[in-house]
Protein backbone atom coordinates (compact mmCIF):
# COMPACT_ATOMS: atom_id res chain seq x y z
CA UNK A 1 0.00 0.00 0.00
CA UNK A 2 2.86 2.57 1.28
CA UNK A 3 4.80 1.43 -2.49
CA UNK A 4 1.62 2.07 -4.37
CA UNK A 5 1.31 5.59 -2.88
CA UNK A 6 5.00 5.92 -3.23
CA UNK A 7 4.77 4.99 -6.80
CA UNK A 8 1.92 7.06 -7.72
CA UNK A 9 3.68 10.55 -6.02
CA UNK A 10 6.43 9.99 -8.42
CA UNK A 11 3.69 9.71 -11.55
CA UNK A 12 2.26 12.92 -10.80
CA UNK A 13 5.96 13.84 -10.38
CA UNK A 14 6.79 12.80 -13.52
CA UNK A 15 3.59 14.14 -15.24
CA UNK A 16 4.11 17.35 -13.67
CA UNK A 17 7.37 17.67 -14.62
CA UNK A 18 6.83 16.84 -18.22
CA UNK A 19 3.93 19.64 -18.24
CA UNK A 20 6.06 22.48 -16.82
CA UNK A 21 8.64 21.55 -19.35
CA UNK A 22 6.32 21.49 -22.28
CA UNK A 23 5.01 25.21 -21.08
CA UNK A 24 8.64 26.17 -21.21
CA UNK A 25 8.67 25.07 -24.38
CA UNK A 26 5.46 26.66 -25.78
CA UNK A 27 6.47 29.59 -24.09
CA UNK A 28 10.13 29.48 -25.23
CA UNK A 29 8.36 29.46 -29.48
CA UNK A 30 6.40 32.13 -28.27
CA UNK A 31 8.30 34.54 -26.35
CA UNK A 32 12.44 33.84 -26.60
CA UNK A 33 12.17 34.57 -22.87
CA UNK A 34 10.68 32.63 -19.97
CA UNK A 35 10.33 33.54 -16.66
CA UNK A 36 8.75 32.00 -13.47
CA UNK A 37 6.25 34.41 -13.71
CA UNK A 38 5.37 33.74 -17.34
CA UNK A 39 4.51 30.07 -16.46
CA UNK A 40 2.89 30.79 -13.24
CA UNK A 41 0.06 32.60 -15.40
CA UNK A 42 0.38 30.19 -18.25
CA UNK A 43 -0.39 27.31 -16.29
CA UNK A 44 -2.43 29.31 -13.53
CA UNK A 45 -0.46 27.61 -10.51
CA UNK A 46 0.86 29.74 -7.66
CA UNK A 47 4.42 31.30 -7.88
CA UNK A 48 5.95 29.30 -4.44
CA UNK A 49 4.81 25.96 -6.68
CA UNK A 50 6.07 26.86 -9.89
CA UNK A 51 9.05 28.33 -7.87
CA UNK A 52 9.12 24.18 -6.35
CA UNK A 53 8.96 23.02 -9.41
CA UNK A 54 11.27 25.57 -11.77
CA UNK A 55 14.36 24.29 -8.41
CA UNK A 56 13.56 20.44 -8.85
CA UNK A 57 13.45 21.05 -13.11
CA UNK A 58 16.91 22.57 -12.76
CA UNK A 59 17.96 20.06 -9.91
CA UNK A 60 17.46 17.45 -12.75
CA UNK A 61 18.90 19.19 -15.29
CA UNK A 62 16.72 19.80 -17.77
CA UNK A 63 16.77 23.46 -17.16
CA UNK A 64 18.82 26.49 -16.42
CA UNK A 65 17.98 29.53 -14.62
CA UNK A 66 20.24 32.30 -15.24
CA UNK A 67 20.89 35.36 -12.52
CA UNK A 68 18.02 37.17 -14.41
CA UNK A 69 15.33 34.45 -13.75
CA UNK A 70 15.55 34.09 -17.61
CA UNK A 71 14.73 29.96 -17.83
CA UNK A 72 16.30 28.02 -20.60
CA UNK A 73 15.99 23.82 -21.57
CA UNK A 74 18.88 21.84 -21.56
CA UNK A 75 19.49 19.71 -24.19
CA UNK A 76 18.11 16.55 -21.85
CA UNK A 77 14.86 19.16 -20.87
CA UNK A 78 14.12 20.11 -24.46
CA UNK A 79 14.57 16.33 -26.18
CA UNK A 80 11.47 15.58 -23.43
CA UNK A 81 9.75 18.65 -23.51
CA UNK A 82 9.69 18.11 -27.89
CA UNK A 83 8.28 14.42 -27.16
CA UNK A 84 6.11 15.17 -24.88
CA UNK A 85 4.86 18.26 -26.76
CA UNK A 86 4.80 15.69 -30.19
CA UNK A 87 2.09 13.50 -28.57
CA UNK A 88 0.32 16.26 -27.09
CA UNK A 89 -0.30 17.54 -31.13
CA UNK A 90 -0.61 14.30 -32.87
CA UNK A 91 -3.11 12.82 -30.10
CA UNK A 92 -4.88 16.12 -30.55
CA UNK A 93 -5.58 15.77 -33.89
CA UNK A 94 -6.32 12.42 -33.97
CA UNK A 95 -8.81 12.37 -31.38
CA UNK A 96 -10.79 15.20 -33.33
CA UNK A 97 -10.35 13.64 -36.57
CA UNK A 98 -12.29 11.28 -35.12
CA UNK A 99 -15.45 13.83 -34.19
CA UNK A 100 -13.97 14.94 -30.71
CA UNK A 101 -14.45 18.43 -30.24
CA UNK A 102 -11.15 20.73 -30.00
CA UNK A 103 -11.38 21.47 -25.97
CA UNK A 104 -12.04 17.71 -25.30
CA UNK A 105 -9.31 16.62 -27.82
CA UNK A 106 -6.68 18.98 -26.36
CA UNK A 107 -7.74 18.05 -22.52
CA UNK A 108 -7.69 13.81 -23.21
CA UNK A 109 -4.34 14.45 -25.18
CA UNK A 110 -2.70 16.46 -22.18
CA UNK A 111 -3.17 13.58 -19.92
CA UNK A 112 -2.49 10.97 -22.25
CA UNK A 113 0.51 12.22 -23.30
CA UNK A 114 1.84 11.38 -19.68
CA UNK A 115 1.10 7.83 -19.46
CA UNK A 116 1.39 6.49 -22.94
CA UNK A 117 3.95 3.92 -23.35
CA UNK A 118 6.55 5.03 -26.40
CA UNK A 119 5.68 1.75 -28.25
CA UNK A 120 1.95 2.42 -28.32
CA UNK A 121 2.38 6.29 -29.39
CA UNK A 122 4.66 5.00 -32.17
CA UNK A 123 2.32 2.51 -33.26
CA UNK A 124 -0.78 5.46 -33.60
CA UNK A 125 1.48 7.39 -35.06
CA UNK A 126 2.07 4.97 -37.43
CA UNK A 127 -1.17 4.11 -38.15
CA UNK A 128 -2.31 7.59 -38.86
CA UNK A 129 1.00 8.02 -41.21
CA UNK A 130 1.94 11.63 -38.90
Amino acid sequence: HRLYHKYMNEVKLLESGEMYLETILVLTKRNKTVRSIDISKTMNFSKPSVSRAVGKLEEGGYINVDTNGQITLTEKGLSLAESVYEKHVILTEILMSIGVNEKTATDDACRIEHVISEESFMAIKKHFNR
